[in-house]
């Protein structure tokens, strides 16, 4: 595994993916964006919806002053997403490319949450006199990882009556001296049975909740040598949004439960910066910034969930039913 993957460095582990894209490079930059753009869809989808959890644990919103501060952890799974693993590579899509084994079929290669391992092939110039020969890049289930990791802190704010205002937040974090990530968001939370006048003895709670990420990641690479050049460095930007009804009942000592049924929608955009200088026939001059790999995701998702309270600590685990599952759990510290 890449040193780049860690735990709950989500930007870190579809970086590290990007990273091994390196030998592509040699067959040209269309090439290079073209399989870039498959490799990378499926991971940058995931980390779409893991980052967009985790905005509520109840529907009863705080009162004036009433604060909650989180650690939360998200467990986006793909182990059973096969069609998300792996996507078909047509030689005749490509202008260099072309496999070892059987050239010129198109044949199933990995995406970076796969386990196709052992695909090689090749770049040839017309005269035959330039050839090199390469791996495909496998991807993360390879790596016994069927899971996108996330993980920020986050605090919410009673204000007025029924209003909640949430903050997540992940400083910059950096990793073996090449990468970096950070994260920050906000949200409000509103509890439309503060209005009625039986809101203290209802036995549960009705809330609208919107919530905004951004996650940013930056890793460098000039000094990996995979081509000559300067300044060679990886930028994601992940930008996401989560529009939610939730209800949950109320007025338990200790354990609540609650549920909501929302739409995520997010866009990753993964640039390879920095200026890139190969020694074969298919880079005859220096290409500056060569491409952005786009993703835009949406979709409907729906939360199951329960929040213990001991006081001022509480526990909370919800499972978050979409196109990429989420296991979130979070511990909580504050008071109502």
């Amino acid at each position: 595994m890449k040193k780049i993957i860690v735990a709950l460095a989500l930007v870190s582990v579809t970086m590290g993916k990007a990273q091994d894209l390196n030998d592509i490079f040699v067959s040209g930059v269309a090439d290079a964006e073209r399989f870039a753009n498959a490799y990378l869809s499926p991971v940058s989808e995931g980390a779409i919806y893991s980052i967009s959890n985790g905005w509520y644990n109840t529907a009863d919103a705080k009162p004036l002053g009433g604060f909650e501060i989180s650690i939360i952890g998200n467990m986006t799974g793909f182990k059973n997403k096969d069609d998300k693993k792996a996507f078909l590579l047509n030689p005749a899509d490509y202008e260099n490319l072309d496999f070892v084994q059987n050239p010129g079929q198109a044949r199933m290669v990995s995406t970076a949450l796969g386990d196709i391992e052992g695909v090689e092939v090749f770049v040839e110039d017309q005269s035959g006199v330039f050839r090199e020969d390469f791996e495909l890049p496998s991807g993360l289930s390879s790596e016994n990882l069927n899971f996108i990791p996330s993980g920020y802190l986050q605090a919410s704010v009673g204000l007025v009556k029924g209003l909640e205002v949430k903050a997540r937040f992940l400083p910059k974090i950096k990793f073996d001296d090449d990468a970096k990530i950070g994260l920050f968001g906000a949200g409000l939370q509103y509890d439309f049975t503060k209005i009625l006048p039986a809101d203290k003895v209802m036995p549960v709670a009705i809330s609208a909740v919107i919530g905004y990420t951004n996650l940013n990641g930056e890793y460098d690479f000039t000094d990996s040598n995979f081509i000559d050049g300067s300044d060679q460095r990886i930028d994601a930007n992940f930008k996401t949004w989560n529009f939610s009804a939730v209800v949950s009942t109320k007025n338990i000592p200790v354990i609540n439960f609650y549920g909501g049924l929302g739409y995520i929608t997010g866009k990753s955009d993964i640039d390879l910066l920095g200026t890139y200088q190969a020694n074969g026939p298919f880079f005859s001059e220096t290409v500056e910034d060569p491409f952005t790999v786009s993703k835009n995701a949406s979709g409907v998702a729906a939360t199951l969930g329960t929040k213990l309270k001991l006081g001022f600590f509480r526990l909370n685990a919800e499972y978050n039913i979409a196109e990429f599952s989420t296991f979130t759990f979070g511990v909580n510290f504050g008071f109502r």
